[in-house]
This record gives C-alpha cells, sequence and structure tokens, in this order.
C-alpha cells in the first residue's frame, strides 16, 4: 500500500500561501487539484456549493465565493483542539497533530490536510480523525453513529492516502461532552475508495478538456437552481427562443402537470381559509377580550385561542413619503428566476 508524499509543512503558513498550495501545490506545478473539502462537491452531495460552481472555480472562471457565516468557520475552526481532546478522553486513542500538505502516490492531482491522526489504544493501529462541529438542530445527522455523507466522503478520501484501517470523527455541538459529542469510527474500504477516485478522474479529465458538470446529479436541486441563477445571472430580454430537443419533453410535461396541481392546491387552501374566518365570526363575538375558551364534551375537550399577537414592521408608504433618501438608501434588490411550463395546442 502506497504512502502519501509530503509536500510542505503548513504550520504557521497564512491562509494565502495555504490557499496557493491547496489549488496547484507548492510549487505551483499542479493544473488541477481536489482536496478533501471537494470530494462531496464533486460527487453532488454538498449542503453548500455544487459540481459546476466547483468547476468553474477551478478553472479560473468563477471566484470563489465569500462566505456568509465566517464567524462560524473560525468558531469550528477554534473548536477543532477541544473535539480532539475529548476524542482522546472517550477513546484513550493518542491523539497527535499533523501539519503536513500530502500528496497522493497515486493521484498526483490529490491533496490532503487532515486535522489530526491518532493511534488506537487497544491495538496500536494508526488511524486519521477528523474534527467537526455544528449546531444542536444538525446534531441528529450524527445520533446513533450515524455519520453525514458529505463527511464521510472526506475521511474516506484522507485514508486512501495512507496505510490506515481506521478513521474517526469527533464532532462537537454542547458544551456536555457526554451528550453533545459524537465520535463514529469507520474501517478502510478499498471497494469505496476506488468508487471515489474513479469520479475523480473523470472530474480531473473534464477539467482537462473543458467539459463542464451537468447540474441534475446535485443531491440537492434548491441548491442548483440557486447556483444557476449566481453563475448566469438575471434573464435577458431579445435573445432567441431555447429549442428543446425530445428527451426533456418528459420532465416539462410533469413540470407543467405539478404547477397545475400546486395552483389547485391554493385555491383549495384559499376557500378552505375563507370558511375558516366565516365560522370563526360568531366564535370571535363570543370571546370578546378573553385569550381562552373551551367546549366539554362527551368524548373530548375543544380548546379554542385567540390571542393579540403585535408584530412590529417599518410602513414602507410612509417612509418613502417621509424620508424618500433614506428609503432608497435601505432598498433591498432581488432577483428570481423560476421554471414555468405552459402547455399549448397546436
Amino acid at each position: 500500500m502506497s504512502r502519501a508524499i509530503p509536500l510542505i509543512d503548513c504550520a504557521g503558513m497564512s491562509n494565502e500561501r495555504w490557499l496557493e498550495c491547496r489549488a496547484h501545490g507548492p510549487k505551483g506545478d499542479i493544473p488541477y487539484t481536489v482536496g478533501g473539502s471537494d470530494v462531496a462537491t464533486i460527487f453532488g452531495l454538498s449542503p453548500w456549493t455544487t459540481p459546476l460552481e466547483l468547476w468553474l472555480i477551478k478553472k479560473g472562471r468563477m471566484k470563489t465565493p465569500q462566505k456568509s457565516n465566517p464567524d462560524q468557520l473560525m468558531m469550528g475552526h477554534l473548536l477543532e483542539p477541544i473535539a480532539a481532546y475529548w476524542y482522546a478522553q472517550k477513546t484513550g486513542n493518542t491523539v497527535y497533530d499533523d501539519t503536513c500538505l500530502y500528496q497522493h502516490a497515486d493521484h498526483p492531482y490529490a491533496l490532503a490536510n487532515m486535522d489530526r491522526r491518532f493511534t488506537r489504544a487497544v491495538d496500536g493501529a494508526p488511524g486519521i480523525l477528523e474534527c467537526k462541529s455544528c449546531t444542536y438542530h444538525k446534531a441528529e445527522d450524527w445520533a446513533d453513529g450515524a455519520i453525514p455523507g458529505y463527511y464521510e466522503l472526506q475521511l474516506r478520501f484522507y485514508m486512501s492516502f495512507d496505510p490506515v484501517t481506521y478513521g474517526a470523527f469527533s464532532c462537537l455541538w454542547g458544551n456536555n461532552p457526554a451528550t453533545d459529542l459524537a465520535i463514529p469510527e469507520i474501517e478502510r474500504d478499498t471497494v469505496k475508495e476506488d468508487i471515489i477516485f474513479e469520479k475523480l478522474d473523470r472530474w480531473i479529465w473534464s477539467l482537462e478538456h473543458d467539459k463542464p458538470p451537468k447540474m441534475d446529479e446535485v443531491a440537492k436541486p434548491k441548491l442548483a437552481l440557486e447556483a444557476l441563477a449566481k453563475i448566469y445571472g438575471a434573464s435577458q430580454a431579445g435573445l432567441p427562443t431555447i429549442e428543446f430537443p425530445a428527451k426533456f419533453e418528459h420532465p416539462l410535461r410533469r413540470i407543467a402537470l405539478l404547477q397545475g396541481k400546486v395552483a389547485e392546491c391554493k385555491a383549495e387552501i384559499d376557500t378552505y381559509e375563507k370558511e375558516i374566518e366565516a365560522h370563526s365570526v360568531r366564535i370571535a363575538e363570543i370571546m370578546k377580550e378573553h385569550e381562552h375558551g373551551i367546549l366539554n364534551t362527551t368524548t373530548d375537550k375543544l380548546l379554542i385561542d385567540f390571542i393579540t399577537r403585535t408584530t412590529r414592521r417599518p410602513d414602507s408608504a410612509k417612509l418613502k413619503e417621509k424620508y424618500p433618501a433614506a428609503y432608497a438608501d435601505v432598498l433591498k434588490t432581488t432577483q428570481s428566476r423560476k421554471v414555468k411550463v405552459r402547455v399549448e395546442p397546436v
């Protein structure tokens, strides 16, 4: 089994220099590279980035977008040593730093920075540790030993660099390591590694031959649509009508059908809401200033709430009238595009 090729020690390296090394190697002689965080994106499984966006960035045709949550990312970086500490405490395994940037011996485009390495207490076997943190509402993704698929791909990618059998995560989401910590472990699977690198090889080929990836493999269609809107921008009036080939008939008809069903559901909801309002008039008359009511029956009880909810929001008409300059200054422009399909007889 091949060993990873050490390229450079990243300890104390500036972020700018680190990004340069990750993009093209420390000597700048690798045309295209793949890092651990890229793998899930290439598979269409990243919750944050699509394959086409990453491809355009690698080709230099799109700038890396500014992170919308830099403070959260910094917090995750600061929590890494804490996650590593509690992993060592919970498992008894010896954890140590590894600040080297590695190149894969069999796939030169593949580069890796591991969070930590560890030695298992039970048998002295080496392993790779990934330290993560998340918010409480994401903790369920780690329940009962589960691992988010996009993170598992990253760890298996790292495990392929060296002759290690084990990989592990230490994920924190609170301040109680007894309940707010997940430390799942995985074993090496060379079959999965072969699948990963078959995909990555094709990805590098697509960069070299200027063949951008399709977006229909993205696991989250909403993410793909948002990315396409960012990449291509606003629609332009006056451009010629696109003629679609016959293979698109089924999805187009399906869109038209489902859009019709959505319109029917909205109309039905509107009818129900009007009926609710009609029945509610007499109830509101009885409730007057009271917030709660009850009707007891022989089988159950009906609980009625009629509570005032106060919301405060700017009166845009008054703001525009009294402070037109301020109104113009705070206007937020948003753009959106939505596919709409109509079926017309020939």
